[in-house]
């Protein structure tokens, strides 16, 4: 569902009401000005009580190589998914998807899981919280395992705080062995019909 410059303009209150009907945005590059609205016919999710965590990260993690923050350097992580990546030369952050996350930041609902080593930003992901879902946009990795380490966080920190609805949009193998499923649209509305009847606050 691409967008056109006959449509409202989005704002963060809209992109907040399309991530509540199941609508996520993107760009086909950081250079195009467009943005167009996603819903996949199979949707990709981490079952929260089905979060696997392979052996050698959970080795990695007990080593502690990483400090964890949430939320201190938002744009940060936004500018380190729209970088270039094995697998990945182009980026769908573009400006205006930039804008607007940072405003969904500052309103409280986009937030940032980083990775930090020797007082320097080494990986992350970042998303929107919506009542009882989380809708995980993007991750990146400077160290070997950063942004695995974050995501491990990331799924203590929902169960920690309510959430029952972990969102990956899609499946990869990576996201795959941490027990990510793919379900069909219908079965993910209502899912998210159910988190968004959860007060959860991240």
């Amino acid at each position: 569902m691409r967008g056109s410059g006959d449509l409202p303009e989005i704002t963060p209150q809209l992109l907040l009401k399309a991530y509540g009907c199941g609508l996520f945005p993107m760009a086909d590059s950081a250079e195009s000005p467009d943005i167009f609205w996603v819903e996949p016919e199979m949707r990709g999710i981490i079952p929260l009580d089905r979060f696997h965590v392979p052996r050698s990260l959970r080795r990695t993690i007990r080593r502690k190589p990483f400090e964890i923050r949430t939320d201190a350097a938002f744009a940060a992580i936004l500018d380190g998914c729209a970088e270039p990546a094995p697998g990945r030369l182009n980026t769908w952050i573009n400006r205006t998807i930039r804008s607007l996350y940072i405003e969904l930041h500052k309103m409280g609902h986009a937030h940032s899981v980083e990775a930090w080593q020797d007082g320097a930003l080494v990986g992350g992901l970042y998303g929107v919280s919506l009542r009882g879902a989380f809708f995980g946009e993007s991750m990146f990795s400077r160290r070997t395992d950063a942004s695995k380490v974050c995501l491990v966080y990331l799924v203590e920190h929902l169960l920690d705080h309510g959430f029952v609805l972990l969102d990956t949009q899609f499946t990869t193998e990576h996201l795959a062995r941490f027990g990510a499923v793919e379900i069909p649209k219908e079965t993910y509305r209502e899912m998210l019909r159910d988190a968004l009847l959860v007060d959860a606050r991240f």
